[in-house]
């Protein structure tokens, strides 16, 4: 299988041109009310994080990993902290990087691969953010890795991601109000899905997914030495999907560097 980063990075260019919903920044009403402390952002579809997960952002340094858009990271940035993002979409950066101009945020952008966090030293974050995206990289651990490398001693990972139920259902049927079981997980677009399909998502330039085991993603944080303290489950919205209405298909963890 080829590395799909340069087909997703041009795959979300594309979505954001378009108007996908994870791609419209916040508006500068909501960057004012964070300022004045009245702020949350998601890590998976509806549920804001809790406010204990972050501690005290006035002053931390947070990475917004993989989270371009203008949606997470610059009302962290209203609520204090320095941050930057990392996003593999040049346009959805340049969303955070308007904002950050208009609202005077202290917020930088970093093109790259959510893998490759060499360009930041050791223990050099105290908090970072990674919403839903480790379903568009075959394998999430070595982004575990690196946020543990790049974490200070006490900072914590904030993570969303799919549980594995998402990727068993065929995502036709399912928009119909269906849920019919049929792809395994470890899942992959290029290997589970027809030509035909696979054609289909190229032509509407949908970005390729990979479904992955709950064991990849909890055990992989912990064997990065991360230490997973927090714990919530969440799925689409009402009406959204036929097996989201009957189980949570997202989830999220609060992880901390202990060494």
């Amino acid at each position: 299988m080829r590395d799909p980063f340069a087909y997703n990075r041009e795959a979300w260019n594309r979505q954001a041109e378009a108007g996908n919903p994870w791609t419209v920044p916040v508006n500068s009403g909501c960057l004012d009310a964070a300022r004045r402390g009245d702020w949350s952002v998601v890590l998976t579809p509806t549920k804001p994080v809790p406010r204990s997960w972050f501690g005290s952002l006035g002053g931390a340094r947070v990475l917004g990993l993989a989270s371009g858009g203008g949606q997470q990271g610059p009302v962290l940035a209203a609520a204090g902290a320095r941050v930057v993002v990392l996003d593999a979409s040049p346009i959805q950066l340049e969303r955070d990087r308007t904002l950050a101009v208009q609202e005077r945020l202290d917020l930088n952008v970093e093109e790259g691969d959510m893998r490759d966090l060499s360009r930041f030293p050791s223990e050099s974050f105290d908090l970072v953010f990674h919403p839903v995206s480790n379903c568009f990289i075959p394998d999430p651990r070595p982004v575990w890795r690196e946020v543990a490398r790049i974490l200070k001693p006490g900072g914590a990972l904030l993570a969303g991601f799919c549980l594995p139920v998402l990727w068993l259902v065929d995502p036709e049927k399912d928009d119909k109000g269906e849920a019919a079981v049929r792809f395994h997980v470890p899942y992959s677009d290029e290997e589970q899905l027809s030509s035909e399909e696979l054609a289909r998502l190229k032509t509407k330039g949908e970005p390729l997914s990979f479904g992955h085991t709950l064991e990849v993603q909890l055990s992989g944080q912990l064997e990065a030495g991360l230490v997973i303290v927090g714990f919530y489950e969440d799925s689409w919205p009402p009406g959204r999907s036929a097996i989201g209405d009957r189980i949570a298909c997202f989830a999220a963890t609060r992880a901390v560097k202990n060494f």
